[in-house]
C-alpha cells in the first residue's frame, strides 16, 4: 500500500519539492513529479535546472525516448504511462488517478488558501480509504 506524506505551510513548492527530489535521489530513487498543468510543467523543468548550482538531477518529461533510462519523470498527466513507480511528488491540487503504483507519495503543499484547502480533502481521502499518512510542517526561513 502507498505510504503517504503530506509536507504543509510550504512557502516555495518548487524548490522545496526540488530538494526533495535531489534527497530521494542521493538514495537511489527514481521519482515522477507531477505538476498542475503545462505551465506548471515548465516552472519545474526550470527550477530543476537552476534551483542549484552543485547539484543536477537528471530529468524528462513523460514519453520522452529517455524516460525509462531517466531517474526524474515529470508530467502534468496523472494518467500517463510511467516507466517506474518508487515515488510521486505531488505538486498538483488533485489526488493523482494512479497514485496507488507508487511505494511513497510526497504531497506538497502551499500556504495559500486554495492550496491548503485541496489538500485537507486530499488528506481526508487518503484517510478514509486506508492509505497509511503521515504530515510534516514545513519551517518557514
Amino acid at each position: 500500500m502507498t505510504r503517504i506524506d503530506f509536507h504543509s505551510n510550504v512557502p516555495d513548492k518548487l524548490l522545496y519539492a526540488c530538494r526533495l527530489v535531489r534527497k530521494a535521489r542521493s538514495q537511489g530513487m527514481q521519482v515522477v513529479m507531477l505538476a498542475e498543468d503545462s505551465e506548471g510543467l515548465k516552472r519545474l523543468d526550470d527550477a530543476l535546472w537552476t534551483f542549484s548550482e552543485l547539484d543536477f538531477l537528471p530529468h524528462v518529461r513523460a514519453g520522452d525516448a529517455l524516460a525509462a533510462k531517466t531517474p526524474v519523470i515529470l508530467t502534468d498527466d496523472d494518467a500517463v504511462e510511467l516507466p517506474h513507480h518508487q515515488i510521486l511528488v505531488n505538486l498538483s491540487r488533485r489526488a493523482p488517478e494512479n497514485f496507488a503504483r507508487f511505494e511513497r507519495m510526497f504531497e506538497i503543499i502551499g500556504a495559500a488558501e486554495d492550496d491548503v484547502a485541496a489538500g485537507r480533502e486530499r488528506y481526508r481521502q487518503y484517510q478514509q480509504r486506508g492509505y497509511p499518512l503521515s504530515h510534516f510542517i514545513a519551517e518557514q526561513t
